[in-house]
């Protein structure tokens, strides 16, 4: 089956599956095992060696499942996680779960998982075998139609899991009569083979002269998809024949002993040594190197980190091409530039040979020391044009940035250098996935006594900001009360200045406004004083909406117009899009809806592109009230609806901007009023039912409103057939059952269900019954002609 070339936006969102990029072969027998026990078992468990093709089958089998599991199918990968005690934090990133809140993680997977239908992909867990069953079986018990598939070496042991043991490639049969050419081309391990071959040698083709060659290599190679791979790339520069005898050469002492006794991960690892051999010693050098990342890398990373003791970084290019060539690293293609990753057995394998080497402790310093000066780079340029690339690179970094945090707290130097590089990070902690572990990070360092007062003042108003945005106002305020007493004793202005304007928020949170506007303006004039942009934004944005809040229009007018000025002239997005957001709202007030939806739109469509949840949130937010104010309650109910699943993955609605849930309680009731009970339900549901990025693209005008959109359209496209197909899905009929009643074949129903489910934009049945009860409802129930 070739790679998949698009999706759908409802596809994107139930389909977080990275996309095929070579061809999917065999697997036939263990996918409809795989698929009928995921039918009748809770979880299922892919297990075997490393190599035989797991992790490709789990994908492949996410794919085709995804229609089946209404909240989607999603890919935990944990090759890259090496500390137990965040697997639950990495599921709640994988899941894209907002981690604005306070609470552990295992709960916030169980808050989220509990009505949800999803198919649950928990890939590479044989390091952290015993955390996965754990967390496996309280979230199955939490969760009634969550289904986990788990790949791992061994079975997780958990009492509601089916392990499928995944085997090699089925290879020709030869204790039987030879196989006619045609029949041997069709055995899969020689079709992975000779696929593969003719990527990288194009007349490559399995023939008469060289089958029996062929036939001998994939048998030597035990049908492991990775040693086939892996050899198949060698025919770029040796015959089919000469491949084979290197191979014979190479595992002629691991054939020595027993055969009954040879694991077949030996047999991987000899190829691979073989693989190894092959390098030149420079390429080794890397090869080692490079499995010191987590996650990928970049070319700078590599140059940076894995020169010197032997490898010029001159060199360097050369020698990840090299690898490239071989198999050894895999090219990436991102918006931010090309990253390289490596295969995790070869990863291991690396490690391995760096521990050998000694160079480990020397390499895992260079690691540290460059994400460390990565995260100070990406510190010091936050505040101008570059700050959007800063804030994507660091989210492709995460894994790496993880270890050398990691390295970082447990180096020589101890908690201030692990403590300043978490402080460094606040922006990747505020506008990604990650702020339970950014706070969790920040909390290391701050219970450490070997901190010094100028790195411990600056992680406590940072920490105190995460534990506002989780809406933890104890911590919170105990936080910036002790950053505050460093911040004096150091008579550190910048410090002084952002515990101001936190401490502005909680009294916001308070509904102390007036003391709010004061520490606000406190903030101003501190960091105005020290010469600092990000803060003296992040003030006036907050003094837009107090004194907008408190009526006094001129001053809030004046507070988001300098902010925007100073974003301007800086060229700098994020802070720009929230003072837009917070002058939007004062201009709404202000009763000039254009221009309003104008600045909020343009905010959106910021917030947007960095995945910044809690801006998207309150940008909607004040979309819904303009649409209010302008009598469209059609529009405000379907953003009230999508502000359901927003707020969902954020954790708290409004967070950080409680004092404005007057307005969206307004908002709501109004809307209430003009459509009715059940009109104003019906907007709502369906704009909760939107994928997000469907919905963000109707608000930005990119694809126009449906206004009164009652499905008729949609329905229109069915054909008469596929109408009386859905009522039946309706009725509760299975695929068998539908057969039978139309005098059809079973395949026959299900491709009809597969046309209507594409054409209705669905990805599970209950979709389809549901907005059949709604036509029904609607009065709606005449079928469309052919």
């Amino acid at each position: 089956m070739t790679a998949v070339t698009t999706t759908t936006s409802r596809e994107q969102r139930t389909n977080r599956l990275p996309a095929e990029v070579t061809s999917f072969i065999g697997r036939r027998h263990e996918m409809a095992d795989v698929k009928r026990l995921l039918a009748a078992s809770r979880a299922v468990t892919l297990t075997g060696v490393g190599g035989v093709g797991k992790t490709r089958l789990a994908l492949r089998i996410g794919q085709d499942l995804r229609r089946s599991f209404r909240d989607g199918v999603w890919l935990v990968e944990l090759a890259s996680l090496h500390q137990p005690a965040i697997l639950a934090e990495s599921v709640v990133e994988a899941l894209e779960i907002r981690g604005h809140t306070a609470a552990p993680p295992v709960q916030v997977l169980i808050d989220h998982l509990h009505d949800k239908q999803a198919l649950l992909i928990l890939d590479n867990c044989e390091h952290l075998v015993h955390e996965c069953a754990v967390l496996a079986e309280t979230l199955l018990r939490a969760a009634g139609d969550l289904r986990i598939l788990a790949t791992s070496r061994q079975a997780l042991g958990i009492a509601s899991e089916q392990a499928v043991p995944v085997p090699p490639l089925s290879l020709p049969d030869g204790s039987t009569a030879r196989p006619t050419l045609d029949a041997l081309k069709q055995g899969d391990a020689v079709r992975l083979f000779a696929e593969r071959a003719r990527a990288v040698l194009p007349t490559f083709a399995v023939t008469e002269d060289n089958r029996d060659v062929v036939t001998r290599i994939v048998r030597r190679l035990d049908g492991l998809p990775l040693g086939i791979e892996l050899a198949a790339v060698r025919l770029r520069a040796l015959s089919a024949q000469q491949l084979l005898d290197r191979l014979d050469d190479r595992f002629r002492l691991l054939n020595a002993g027993s055969r009954a006794e040879l694991p077949r991960h030996q047999t991987l690892r000899a190829l691979i040594d073989w693989s190894y051999a092959l390098c030149s010693d420079k390429e080794r050098l890397l090869w080692e190197r490079a499995s010191a990342f987590a996650g990928g890398l970049d070319l700078e990373a590599a140059e940076t980190i894995c020169s010197g003791r032997g490898i010029n970084p001159h060199d360097v290019v050369d020698l990840v091409i090299g690898l490239v060539d071989k198999s050894v690293l895999i090219r990436e293609d991102h918006p931010s530039g090309v990253r390289y990753r490596m295969l995790d057995t070869l990863r291991a394998y690396g490690r391995e040979r760096l521990t050998a080497s000694g160079h480990d402790d020397w390499l895992r310093e260079r690691h540290a020391r460059y994400y460390r000066d990565l995260a100070a780079r990406a510190r010091a340029d936050l505040f101008g044009p570059r700050q959007v690339h800063w804030l994507t690179r660091l989210h492709l970094e995460h894994a790496n940035l993880r270890t050398a945090l990691e390295e970082s707290y447990n180096g020589p130097d101890g908690a201030p250098t692990g403590l300043t590089m978490a402080t460094d990070l606040l922006y990747h902690w505020t506008t990604s996935y990650y702020l339970a572990e950014g706070r969790r990070w920040l909390d290391h360092g701050l219970n450490t006594d070997d901190v010094p007062d100028d790195v411990r003042a600056r992680a406590l108003w940072a920490g105190g900001w995460l534990a506002i945005i989780q809406a933890d106002k104890p911590a919170a305020t105990t936080m910036l009360h002790a950053s505050r007493r460093a911040g004096e004793r150091l008579h550190n202005q910048h410090v002084l200045g952002y515990v101001a304007l936190f401490s502005g928020m909680i009294a916001m949170w308070e509904n102390r406004t007036a003391d709010a506007v004061t520490l606000y303006e406190q903030a101003l004039a501190k960091h105005r004083a020290s010469g600092d942009p990000a803060g003296t934004a992040l003030s006036l944005i907050r003094l837009t909406l107090a004194r907008s809040y408190t009526g006094d229009t001129a001053s809030a007018m004046a507070a988001g117009e300098e902010c925007l000025a100073l974003c301007e002239n800086h060229h700098e997005s994020w802070h720009r899009a929230y003072a837009m957001m917070a002058l939007g709202v004062e201009v709404w007030r202000q009763g000039d809806l254009r221009r309003a939806t104008d600045l909020e739109q343009q905010a959106l469509v910021v917030t947007r592109g960095l995945g910044d949840s809690l801006g998207i949130g309150i940008t909607l937010e004040a979309l819904a009230w303009i649409a209010t104010s302008q009598r469209r309650h059609q529009h405000a109910a379907r953003l009230l609806g999508i502000l359901q699943t927003v707020w969902a993955s954020v954790g708290a609605p409004l967070s950080g901007y409680g004092h404005l849930a007057g307005y969206h309680d307004a908002c709501e009731e109004e809307t209430r009023k003009a459509l009715g009970e059940t009109a104003f339900d019906t907007a709502v549901r369906r704009g909760a039912r939107m994928p997000l990025d469907e919905a963000l693209a109707y608000v930005l005008k990119e694809e126009p409103p449906s206004g009164r959109d009652d499905g008729s359209e949609r329905r229109a496209r069915l054909t008469r057939r596929e109408s009386e197909i859905a009522q039946l899905v309706a009725r509760g009929l299975t695929n068998k059952e539908i057969a039978a009643s139309l005098v059809i074949s079973q395949r026959t129903a299900e491709g009809h269900i597969e046309h209507i489910l594409t054409k209705l934009g669905f990805s599970s049945r209950s979709q389809i019954a549901v907005w059949v009860g709604e036509r029904t409802r609607a009065g709606d129930n005449t079928a469309p002609g052919e």
